[in-house]
């Protein structure tokens, strides 16, 4: 079987996240695992600690079988680089165990600045999630566009099929929510944030007055430590 891994800062994970993490799991007909980083090394320290970061996700997804959350990045000292994370999963489940990292077409085109970005095909299949009729193929950075070459695929089951090292472009429904975005609304004071996230993030924000957002007592289920 086919294990999708959907890592990020999640800070905060929000509609377009699991948006992202649905379609492939429709896709693909299985599971995806949402993973927190602890220490992601591409950005600014994030807003909200991990621990917070893991209990919203662990909201977000409550009730939903399509999604799982995992936490060995917060377990794991040093950055988070993601090429440690699929070493440890392919050890984990072995060579020829089919493995795919999900990621949006923004941080697709950012992989020539990660870590050992080379290595990630050779561990496991890249799902890349576009946005509407975006072509994530088009306007690589020339280094990408090479080492996708002969790469693609259009087929969710060449990946359920092969251990690694195809890409598929993953057709999904536009959202314009982003976590830049709702940290900047909830700063601004501005309550549509609140439609950027699920109703239960967006309760434990209020209720641990994470991102600056003022404190609501009783703020619902999602007040839980």
């Amino acid at each position: 079987m086919l294990r999708l891994w959907y890592g990020g800062t999640f800070d905060p994970v929000h509609e377009g996240h699991l948006a992202i993490a649905r379609a492939a799991a429709d896709a693909f007909g299985v599971p995806v695992t949402l993973a927190p980083a602890a220490d992601p090394p591409h950005r600014a320290a994030p807003g909200a600690n991990a621990h917070h970061r893991a209990r919203m996700l662990d909201v977000a997804v409550a009730g939903d079988r399509r999604l799982r959350v995992d936490r060995r990045e917060l377990q794991r000292s040093g950055p988070s680089w993601t090429v440690d994370t699929l070493r440890e999963l392919r050890a984990l489940h072995g060579a020829d165990a089919p493995l795919a990292l999900l990621l949006g077409a923004d941080s697709f085109r950012s992989l020539p600045t990660w870590h050992q970005w080379r290595e990630l095909p050779t561990l496991a299949h890249l799902v890349v999630a576009s946005r509407g009729d975006e072509a994530v193929d088009r306007d690589l950075p020339p280094e990408l566009a090479a080492e996708g070459q002969g790469r693609w695929t259009d087929s969710p089951a060449a990946l359920a099929s092969t251990a690694n090292g195809r890409i598929l472009a993953l057709r999904q429904p536009l959202n314009p929510a982003s976590a830049t975005a709702v940290r900047a609304a909830i700063a601004a004071g501005d309550p549509q944030w609140q439609s950027m996230v699920p109703p239960a993030v967006a309760g434990y924000i209020l209720h641990h007055g994470l991102y600056g957002a003022a404190q609501a007592d009783g703020a619902g289920a999602s007040g839980t430590p």
